[in-house]
């Protein structure tokens, strides 16, 4: 389970252990997948640490902005052959299902409609499993050096998990089922044509890249930024009429609980004092 040190006059508890590591920075949570000997392959232990972390850091003021990432050089191998499938393999049914739970909470269910915004960082090898995480979280920068894989067909296995549901929303059906039926690695830059990160950019590049964005949206009004998110997301399961009604709430459910009052500061910026021009950064949070 995930300990938290005990908190001082001037702070709060950090979430982490042992296979979860954080560290703020500018309202950025540098969250570590921390099993480098393993290449940060995915244990119940680590499962268990990562919803710990990710339902304390949702209300933790210091943290504006996730960034999931790994420690040393791979962002994840993946699932833990023997830490998570051959474990659960000798448990009962029930502990094994509840395994499952602990998993597919933070690895998806969690991540997909987190109240904070979050940005992969793959670092190095992103495998399998990791797939599901890297997909669920909003945006993604690479090392263009970095190496995916979907090799569980050379393991005798189909893709884990959500995985082969997870990469068909980024992924073209040829370009998956190639990568799915062959098993074939691929590189940050190709991960980049696919789809499945925003940027590939050089190693000494990546955390200074990833920052800069992460310092992007930590600018941003808070509410809105979590609703345009939450009304993409939704949106695009919907049919055409059904998003028009319920993007049109959404709108208006934003400008009623936004508690900056944002739409009214940015009309008043822009068509009143003239100080705001939208597409040249955003309207000044400041104003009283």
């Amino acid at each position: 389970m995930a300990t938290m040190t005990a908190p001082t006059a001037e702070e709060k508890p950090v979430p982490g252990g042992n296979d979860v590591l954080v560290k703020f920075d500018e309202g950025i949570a540098w969250v570590h997948l921390n099993r480098p000997d393993k290449r940060n392959a995915m244990s119940v232990g680590l499962a268990r640490e990562m919803n710990a972390v990710l339902d304390a850091l949702e209300i933790d003021d210091r943290c504006k902005v996730i960034v999931l990432t790994g420690s040393g050089d791979a962002f994840s191998a993946g699932m833990d052959l023997k830490d998570f499938f051959r474990a659960t393999d000798a448990i009962s049914d029930v502990e094994r299902h509840r395994a499952y739970r602990e998993t597919r909470a933070w690895q998806w269910r969690t991540l997909m409609y987190y109240a904070k915004p979050t940005i992969a960082m793959v670092n190095g090898w992103c495998f399998g499993g990791a797939f599901t995480p890297l997909i669920c979280c909003d945006l993604a920068i690479a090392d263009e050096a970095a190496v995916f894989g979907l090799s569980e067909i050379n393991w005798g296995i189909i893709p884990g998990g959500v995985v082969s549901k997870a990469i068909s929303t980024l992924m073209g059906d040829r370009e998956a089922l190639y990568y799915v039926m062959t098993g074939e690695k691929f590189d940050g830059r190709r991960a980049k044509e696919l789809g499945l990160v925003n940027e590939a950019v050089p190693a000494d590049r990546l955390r200074e890249r990833t920052r800069e964005l992460a310092l992007i949206l930590a600018e941003k009004n808070p509410t809105v930024l979590r609703q345009a998110r939450m009304a993409y997301k939704y949106a695009r399961e919907m049919n055409w009429e059904l998003a028009a009604e319920y993007l049109t709430a959404k709108g208006d459910q934003t400008t009623f609980v936004d508690v900056e009052k944002g739409r009214a500061q940015g009309m008043t910026q822009f068509l009143d004092e003239k100080t705001f021009k939208p597409g040249h950064g955003h309207y000044n949070r400041d104003a009283s």
